[in-house]
């Protein structure tokens, strides 16, 4: 055996202090903490630090656990306050908005006028947004088919393609996803490969990856007979040629979710969704 010694990964505290959800936060600092693959953050998350009181109880757990400060605070006392404390225990600031900001106003000219969770504020993108999860949860894993053309994004793929967590992240985008399962056995309804309005997109993935995904659900789920086809490699090979050759039959865009997480996944779909609006709107 090897003497050689594996590195364990190095903590370090990271506070996020939001004067509202603080998700704009914890994306920027899981972001930066993924450029470091063997250090990992302890994160201390505090929304909706509006008062001086509520600041303080922040500042005493910092005190407590020194480590990197990332805010967002939009009350101009209650930033000031937490860059003085911090300078005192000497631990590292920033405000993660105010560089993006002045970069804004240096090109747009004016001053700011600074809103508390504005991004979050109850717009018409708000109400696409939601409008848009709605329809991605009825439409999910080929349920209500007959009404196929009021979406916008439709995913088709075999079990363990990452249709549905796919299809809520771009529902999340203001996009009205379906997705439709391949069955062995089951034929598609034949209206799928007529739709006219939405991007279809295939979702595949290499057969090795989706036979570990699927024993891994069945181990999750105590599955005592699973049916032998459902874990067969050449089983799922065949599966996969299926929807390769369907997707080439309809010309319909086909994405490898293999070594694509999630959020890579939707981001390419997105960018055949402008490219396929820009089209349209130029042909007319």
């Amino acid at each position: 055996m090897s003497d050689e010694k594996v590195a364990q990964p190095a903590y370090f505290h990271l506070h996020l202090v939001s004067d509202a959800t603080g998700e704009t936060l914890i994306n920027v600092g899981r972001a930066a903490c993924a450029q470091y693959s063997n250090v990992l953050p302890i994160e201390h998350v505090y929304p909706l630090v509006r008062s001086m009181k509520q600041l303080e109880r922040v500042l005493t757990e910092v005190e407590t656990n020194p480590g990197i400060v990332l805010y967002t605070l939009v009350d101009k006392e209650l930033r000031e306050r937490l860059k003085e404390r911090c300078r005192e225990l000497g631990v590292p600031f920033l405000s993660v908005l105010a560089p993006v900001v002045q970069l804004f106003q240096a090109y747009l000219g004016g001053e700011p006028q600074p809103r508390v969770g504005g991004q979050h504020a109850l717009d018409a993108t708000y109400f696409k947004r939601i409008d848009a999860l709605n329809f991605t949860v009825m439409h999910d894993d080929g349920h209500m088919t007959e009404d196929l053309e009021n979406a916008d994004v439709v995913l088709i793929g075999i079990s363990r393609t990452s249709k549905t967590p796919t299809s809520i992240y771009l529902a999340n985008r203001g996009i009205k996803t379906a997705n439709i399962p391949l069955v062995p056995g089951v034929l598609l309804p034949p209206h799928i490969e007529r739709l006219k309005k939405p991007l279809v997109v295939t979702l595949v993935a290499s057969p090795d990856r989706i036979v570990e995904i699927r024993q891994n659900r069945l181990l999750g789920l105590n599955a005592a007979h699973p049916s032998a086809a459902y874990v067969d490699r050449e089983a799922v090979s065949e599966e996969l040629a299926y929807s390769r050759k369907l997707s080439a039959r309809n010309a319909w865009p086909l994405i490898d979710v293999t070594r694509r997480s999630i959020e890579e996944t939707a981001a390419a779909i997105i960018a055949l969704f402008n490219e396929r609006q820009r089209r349209s709107i130029v042909e007319t």
